[in-house]
């Protein structure tokens, strides 16, 4: 009644679910970046979307696309001001 199995097999077995847990943690991690991209472009997009409200009494707007939302998203109100400074000096 004893438990009859090798240490090859044991070990076979530890390094099938190492190497699994790391191919999952491969595949992970570019989706959490993905996501945090889309989630600050999102953040963006509404930030740009207030500047626009707010704005529209004192003349300022600037266009809402991806690469200003990403810009906003990703950079924070320095992008915010980097935007604002870029539209008015190409103006």
């Amino acid at each position: 009644m004893g438990l009859d199995i090798s240490f090859d097999i044991i070990l076979a077995y530890a390094s099938g679910l190492v190497l699994l847990y790391f191919i999952g943690w491969l595949l992970l991690v570019p989706l959490k970046l993905i996501l945090r991209f889309l989630f600050n472009a999102i953040l963006g997009g509404i930030a740009l979307w207030l500047i626009n409200t707010a704005g529209k009494f004192i003349g300022i707007s600037v266009a809402i696309n991806p690469v200003t939302a990403l810009t906003v998203g990703f950079l924070g109100i320095p992008g915010l001001i980097l935007i604002l400074l870029l539209q008015y000096v190409i103006l």
